[in-house]
């Protein structure tokens, strides 16, 4: 168990590192705006308080320390979600890392967005609310690939390190 929760620490730091730099490309060189993870902290904070409302999270009250909420809760869910691929993947995966199922993962753990996190940040399920639903699922399918395959880079990585 404590070797599970170590691959999962690295692995899921790993990947959730590679997305950020995923995300900074397409801000800076494609110019697409990224999520602002203050607006998680926000959301997360007035869960948390028992306050729950119907519009968009910009529309509510701004919290303290929001924006590291916000990172925070972005890299415990990369972990956790990191866990969750090492105990369903192939046995040997993390003797010999392949790129088909972190791949499949991330596309699959984009769910978490379209159902949990759209939703409760006011965008509605799979970004229905926003002004180009589409366009936005394409680019939260892209992102969470991007967390697949930091999976496999990670896995790769942390094999050569380690062995």
């Amino acid at each position: 168990m404590s070797e599970l929760l170590l691959n999962a620490f690295i692995i899921g730091i790993g990947a959730t590192l590679f997305m950020d730099l995923w995300a900074l490309f397409q801000k800076h060189v494609l110019h697409l705006p990224s999520l602002d993870y203050a607006l998680v902290g926000r959301w997360a904070g007035h869960l948390a308080r028992g306050h729950r409302f119907t519009g968009h999270v910009t529309n509510a009250e701004a919290i303290p320390n929001e924006r590291a909420l916000g990172w925070t809760i972005h890299y415990l869910t990369g972990l956790i979600l990191a866990a969750i691929f090492l105990a369903i993947a192939p046995a040997d995966w993390m003797q010999a890392p392949t790129v088909g199922p972190a791949l499949l993962f991330g596309a699959i753990s984009v769910l978490a967005p379209f159902l949990i996190l759209q939703p409760g940040l006011g965008a509605g399920i799979a970004a229905s609310r926003t002004p180009k639903p589409n366009a936005a699922r394409i680019k939260s399918l892209v992102i969470h690939l991007m967390f697949g395959f930091g999976l496999y880079l990670s896995g790769v990585a942390w094999v050569a390190m380690s062995g």
